[in-house]
Parts: C-alpha cells; sequence; structure tokens
C-alpha cells in the first residue's frame, strides 16, 4: 500500500450525502507550507457534475424547500451561521492546510462567514414586491421576484469558503439550490462545510459540492440545461471562456475576476496610516487576494519618503509557518502561483524596474514555496508589471504630479475592481473617488470588506455585484402580474 492509500478521502457531496465519484479516481491535495499530501479528492466528471445537478433540480422542483416560506429559509440559515461559528476552527485548519493561509486570519475569517449568513437570513423574508400605477384602467398591476433556479458556485483557491458564501448566502436566502465547483486545488474545506448544511436542517440536494478539474466537472455544470445562473471567482481567461459558455445557453453570470488596484498616497496624507494601508493592501494573504493594492501611486514630492518608510516596515515582516500565530507571510497557495510570481519578478527587472526590497524566494523555509515581499522603483504605467494582475507579494510603485494625472494613471488599466485615496482633504478624496474607475474606493483605509455593502468591478474585472442587499438580485426573476378588474372583457382586436 502506499503512502497515499493511508490519506483521508473526500468524496462528492449529492443529494445530502458523501459519495465516491463515479470514476472512482482521487487525486492528491498538498499543504503549501510542508509540500506533502495530506488529503485525496475525489476526481469528479461528467457523470458526477449530472447527478449534482438532477439532485439540486429535484430539489428545487419539488419537496420541501420550495414549500418553505422565505422566514422559514432564514430559519436555516441561521442554524447554518451558527454551525459555522462553531465549526470554525476546524473548518479554518482544512483550509490552511489546503492553501497555508495564515491560521489567524483564516480563522477569523470563516467565524466571520456566521455573521454573513444571519445578515442573508435576515433578507429573505424582505424581498419585498412592488404594486405599480400603471396608465391602464381596469387591472392591478404588481411585481413578484422569484428564485432563478440551479446555480453553479464556481471558486478559486486564495479564500475557497468565503469566497463561496459571498454567493451562497444569497442564492439561497432566494430561494435557489446550489452545486459548488470548488478549486481543485483546495477542495476539502467545500466537503466539510457542505456536511454542515445537513446538521442545519436543509432538505437533500439543496446544496451539493462536486471536486475535480476544471474542463472534465466545471464545464459540464456550466453548459448543462438545468443550471440558470453561474457564480465565479477567478482569473480573468477562465471568467471569459464560463462567459461565453454561460451565453450559449442564455444564463445569467456574475463573474468577480481580476484586479490591479491603484493605491494612492497624496503629500498632505498621514504617512504612518498609508504605510500601514499600502502593506495590508498588498502584502496581506501574500498578495493573493483580486482587491490588491499592487499598484502604489505616490505623489512626486513625498516618493522617496514613502518608499523609505515602506521598506523598513515591511523589512520587519515574519516569514514562515502559517499555523503560528506570530507568522505575518505564509506561503505561495500553489506551485504555479509560486512560478508566475517569480516569472513576473523577473519580467519587472527585465523591464528596467528597480527591486528595493525582496525579490527572492525563500527555499529555505517549508517546501520552498514562499516569496519574500517585494517593492519594484522606477516603474512606469506602461510595464507589464503595472498592467498585468501577479496575485502575488510584488507592488510597484509609480510616482504622479497632481489630482488629475494620479486619476489618469490610477485609470489606465484594464481592470477596475478596486482602489484607494490617502489624504487629510475631503474636496481632494471625493473628487478622485469621483473620478476613478472602480467598484470600491476607501479613503484613508484598504481591504475593508462586510457583508452589508456590494462589492465587484468595471471594466475587465467582472460582472455583476456580490455581498450587501444588491447580491441577492442577482439570484432573482421578476415577474410582473396584471389582474383585470373589469366586469366586461375589452375589445380583443384593441391592444390595451
Amino acid at each position: 500500500m502506499s503512502n497515499l492509500d493511508s490519506l483521508p478521502k473526500y468524496g462528492q457531496y449529492i443529494n445530502g450525502a458523501e459519495v465516491p465519484p463515479a470514476s472512482g479516481e482521487y487525486f492528491p491535495t498538498e499543504n503549501p507550507y510542508s509540500g506533502e499530501a495530506w488529503a485525496l479528492i475525489g476526481r469528479g466528471g461528467k457523470a458526477d457534475a449530472d447527478a449534482a445537478v438532477a439532485a439540486a433540480h429535484a430539489a428545487f422542483e419539488q419537496g420541501e424547500w420550495p414549500s418553505l416560506t422565505a422566514s422559514q429559509r432564514g430559519k436555516l440559515m441561521r442554524k447554518l451561521a451558527d454551525l459555522i461559528v462553531a465549526n470554525a476552527e476546524h473548518l479554518a485548519e482544512i483550509e490552511r492546510r489546503d492553501n497555508g493561509k495564515l491560521a489567524a486570519e483564516v480563522v477569523a475569517q470563516v467565524k466571520y462567514l456566521g455573521d454573513y449568513f444571519h445578515y442573508y437570513a435576515g433578507l429573505a423574508d424582505k424581498i419585498e414586491s412592488h404594486v405599480i400605477p400603471t396608465d391602464k384602467k381596469g387591472v392591478f398591476c404588481y411585481t413578484k421576484y422569484e428564485a432563478k433556479g440551479v446555480v453553479v458556485i464556481i471558486t478559486p483557491w486564495n479564500s475557497p469558503l468565503t469566497l463561496t458564501s459571498w454567493k451562497l448566502a444569497p442564492a439561497l436566502a432566494a430561494g435557489c439550490t446550489v452545486v459548488i465547483k470548488p478549486s481543485e486545488f483546495t477542495s476539502a474545506s467545500a466537503i466539510e462545510f457542505a456536511k454542515l448544511f445537513a446538521q442545519a436542517g436543509f432538505p437533500p440536494g439543496v446544496v451539493n459540492v462536486v471536486t475535480g478539474f476544471g474542463h472534465e466537472v466545471g464545464a459540464p455544470l456550466v453548459e448543462h440545461p438545468d443550471t440558470a445562473h453561474i457564480g465565479f471567482t477567478g482569473g480573468e481567461i477562465a471568467g471569459q471562456k464560463i462567459y461565453e459558455a454561460a451565453a450559449r445557453g442564455l444564463k445569467t453570470v456574475t463573474l468577480e475576476l481580476g484586479g490591479k488596484s491603484p493605491n494612492i498616497v497624496f503629500d498632505d496624507a498621514d504617512l504612518d496610516q498609508a504605510v500601514k494601508g499600502i502593506v495590508s493592501g498588498v502584502f496581506a494573504a501574500s498578495g493573493q487576494t483580486c482587491q490588491a493594492g499592487s499598484r502604489l501611486l505616490v505623489q512626486e514630492s513625498i516618493h522617496d519618503e514613502v518608499v523609505r518608510r515602506l521598506v523598513e516596515f515591511v523589512s520587519t515582516a515574519k516569514i514562515g509557518d502559517p499555523s503560528q500565530l506570530d507568522t505575518q507571510v505564509g506561503p505561495i497557495a500553489t506551485r504555479p502561483q509560486f512560478d508566475k510570481i517569480m516569472s513576473y519578478i523577473q519580467i519587472a527587472k527585465d523591464e528596467g524596474a528597480k527591486c528595493v526590497l525582496g525579490g527572492k524566494s525563500r527555499p529555505d523555509l517549508g517546501a520552498g514555496q514562499f516569496v519574500e515581499p517585494t517593492i519594484f522603483t522606477g516603474v512606469n504605467n506602461k510595464m507589464r508589471i503595472a498592467q498585468e494582475e501577479v496575485f502575488g507579494p510584488v507592488l510597484c510603485v509609480i510616482p504622479f504630479k497632481d489630482e488629475e494625472d494620479a486619476v489618469r494613471i490610477g485609470n489606465d488599466v484594464l481592470y477596475g475592481l478596486a482602489g484607494a485615496v490617502w489624504t487629510k482633504s475631503l474636496h481632494r478624496a471625493m473628487y478622485v473617488t469621483d473620478k476613478l474607475k472602480a467598484g470600491t474606493v476607501w479613503v484613508n483605509n484598504y481591504r475593508a470588506t462586510s457583508f452589508t455593502s456590494p462589492f465587484g468591478g468595471y471594466k475587465r474585472s467582472g460582472i455583476g455585484r456580490e455581498s450587501g442587499a444588491d447580491a441577492i438580485k442577482e439570484y432573482l426573476e421578476t415577474k410582473c402580474v396584471w389582474i383585470s378588474t373589469d366586469l366586461d372583457v375589452p375589445n380583443p382586436f384593441i391592444r390595451r
């Protein structure tokens, strides 16, 4: 028996039970810190995708789930929220093993999901329709909102449970049923998460999970005739393919894609606070966040001072084992992503950017899947390092002259996910905030998000919004109802 055979196995979660993949095949998932396989993940395929969609479709059309009132759905979600908090340490440990997130951060993230589900539990019975005062006599007209149907959720490896919940909670509140396809690199936590739904009392088939590779299980889910909406977070190329496939079936989508967000520091900013915001914006989670402020725009008069403070501050960061609570920079989640980051560091050097901090890997730590926090100066906005998403702990610093110059540089990119402004001037903050083409703009802070506020991007950063009250609309269809109050049917040959 090989060492792999002794590892725990995760199958598919379909119709309320964990089952082996139809193929009988499994693949290992590795701990990015140790480099060792710690579990086996079921290699799903079209048969598994079909079974999961069939279960979700049946649960949506008949049985207990569609017969529940919105308030009853909310009660189930509240039970789930409490279970998430009770099991947060367990779920966080699995996620940390899979993607190398810092222990302190991932535990806090998972616990916060309890608040997320409580919020949407409260929204479930507040989806209110409208009576419409039309220009037609003898009719009563109103709208109602109905769940779209089976929702496919496809998530990446950087924050698996968080990004799943951003879609799952509003979808359930709306009355949809769901099939989740997690990243092949981080699938175990999704299976463990799904088991909580049965404990909370959700009917079988409402939430399903299929694991495996995108072309083998993700594509069949997107293309299945019984799926109605696709919620995806991930890379731009994969997002384009999903959008094209969904369009062939005339399905709706929410796409949260890449970013190359500008973090803009003016000469009147509180530099101590700005430096902390810069570090949080790009080096938290080892830079593996879509909203990372990877382009630092600094007014020319303070450029050198900001760089000096940054280098001094970031140089103190402790790199190492993510299970240790004092570790500040963990490993890169996957080997392909590690290689990509290192290639971009070399590209930046070849383009003429000056590496003033980091720029190297750390083969002495764990399995060597570490990249030092890296800062480049001498960057102009046309360089690839300033235009393309690195998704790692790499910051490029770009000087600017004035407000108009900052806005011009900030918007001169294909993405529009987020941005930030550091200034003591209210007028300047409002002006730049209004001009930036981004879905989220922070003023004198960076990376704050909430279940109460919408999140999403402009331009190539995506379509639709997640979180907040806006998100639930993505999972609803609008129906308009006309009821005649006339005693006599009008002339049928004359359109009303």
